[in-house]
């Protein structure tokens, strides 16, 4: 009985510890295909555009991964939801190293694709779940380390891929090993994840509604939803367009060669990297809304001297400033969506999948813009969408469990009368102000629950079974 419960019931260290491995595995797996892309241009004498066909095939596989994640995260958990995808990313990398090595064919490396696009989308939102619920238990910010942890994995995956392209190594035996270490790694890291479920244990009484579980139809209409959605829009197509484009718009735009080019996405992505470490304490010291919105002003400032300024080492600094303001907006955007742990894995779910037309729709948009303004001309639409997730910056504010840690911390530090939530004045007296109505001295209801989730009438339904 004793080894059941410590196997089941880890620490919260080694819980975080867990989540830090599942994200950076996540994306170590995903630079091994980006990677790999040059050879599997040249095996299959493929043209640019059939290229874009193919990868669609793995965008395809997100979209499903992130649809079935809710359903599948809010059943069997976010522990069993990363196993699952980790076995979808192991077997779907490696099928589609051998129908590249082998010659099976375009749809072949399309249903490889598939199967490791759906274990991307799926793993994605379980981890960002389970470790949304880690950082409640371990009192402070960590979701922006979590995120950073992913970005090393990718920086790891593209070394690995630009060895192995220098080695000439197989690409069946490249996607195979990988795959396997991923799959035995991530199984592993999972089985040390804590139960997000524990969150929802809350006590009713005659004088608070005991609170319901939305439906997915639910959480997709609640305006906190599409906002926050707005927001990681925003946020990952700034981040998106810079690994997809940046290289090309230094070459075209400003005169440097395929080497600076490249460079110049590696400073890039180490900004970003350094972003989401340095992020965890300011959004711990003056909560999301405030964080988010200087995100936003400096990754405006930051792409807008890339865009308008004609002298190269401006254009750097624009690209620092670019790589800073959008490495906090993804994480935030993911920790707001999980603050109330009953529907956490449905809205990260909805968010995520809002986040991800970033994915799929800004390379192709940009692109065709380019086309025909250049491609400086064509981050303008870049510009745009950071600007209206600064402006739904608002719908990020802590709530529940999440407000009332910051309103102690802000309180602990003697920072009584500021507006660190983004304009709220302590949503934790809200909170208090509800319990007396109530008739109860303290909130009774569970961390980040909202209106909507406390009365039955509001949100069109009873409790579903999760």
């Amino acid at each position: 009985m004793t080894t059941t419960s410590t196997r089941t019931t880890p620490t919260t260290r080694t819980w975080i510890i867990a989540v830090f491995v599942a994200f950076t595995l996540s994306g170590l797996a995903i630079a091994t295909w980006l990677g790999r892309i040059p050879s599997v241009r040249d095996s299959l004498g493929a043209t640019t555009f059939e290229m874009g066909l193919l990868v669609l095939g793995m965008a395809v596989g997100s979209i499903g991964g992130l649809t079935f994640a809710g359903h599948i995260v809010a059943k069997v958990g976010a522990r069993r939801g990363v196993q699952v995808a980790s076995v979808c990313l192991a077997v779907g990398l490696v099928f589609a190293g051998l129908a590249v090595t082998y010659g099976w064919g375009f749809a072949a490396i399309w249903v490889g694709l598939i199967a490791f696009g759906f274990g991307n989308g799926l793993v994605d939102v379980s981890m960002n779940v389970s470790g949304a619920a880690a950082e409640k238990a371990g009192g402070r910010t960590i979701m922006p380390l979590f995120h950073a942890a992913f970005s090393v994995g990718t920086l790891a995956g593209a070394g690995l891929g630009a060895l192995t392209e220098k080695l000439e190594v197989p690409v069946v035996l490249h996607f195979a090993v990988l795959g396997v270490v991923v799959c035995l790694v991530m199984l592993a890291a999972a089985s040390r994840f804590g139960d997000e479920h524990r969150y929802e244990e809350h006590e009713s009484t005659a004088t608070s509604p005991t609170p319901v579980q939305l439906t997915r139809r639910q959480v997709w209409a609640q305006p906190s939803t599409l906002l926050i959605g707005v927001i990681v829009l925003g946020m990952a197509l700034a981040e998106g367009s810079a690994n997809d484009w940046l290289p090309l718009a230094m070459i075209d735009g400003h005169g440097l060669d395929n080497a600076a080019g490249s460079a110049v996405l590696t400073v890039f992505l180490a900004a970003m990297t350094a972003g989401r470490i340095a992020g965890s304490p300011l959004i711990d010291r003056f909560g999301r809304v405030p964080v988010l919105r200087v995100s936003a002003a400096v990754a405006v400032v930051g792409l807008g001297l890339l865009i308008f300024v004609d002298v190269i080492p401006i254009a750097i600094v624009g690209v620092v400033l670019w790589g800073l303001g959008a490495s906090l907006g993804f994480p935030m955007g993911m920790s707001a969506a999980a603050d109330d742990p009953r529907s956490a894995a449905l809205k990260v779910s909805a968010v995520a999948t809002i986040g991800y037309v970033a994915f799929l729709a800004g390379p192709p948009l940009i692109g065709f813009l380019g086309e025909h303004i250049g491609l400086l001309g064509a981050l303008l639409v870049v510009f745009v969408f950071i600007i209206a997730a600064g402006l739904a910056s608002g719908a990020a504010r802590e709530t529940g469990a999440a407000a009332e840690t910051l309103r102690k911390r802000r309180a602990g530090r003697g920072d009584h009368g500021g507006r660190g939530d983004g304009g709220d004045h302590g949503v934790g007296r809200d909170q208090q102000a509800d319990a007396r109505q109530h008739g109860g001295g303290e909130s009774r209801l569970p961390a980040g629950t909202d209106d909507t989730m406390a009365d039955p009438a509001a949100s069109g339904g009873t409790r579903t079974d999760r």
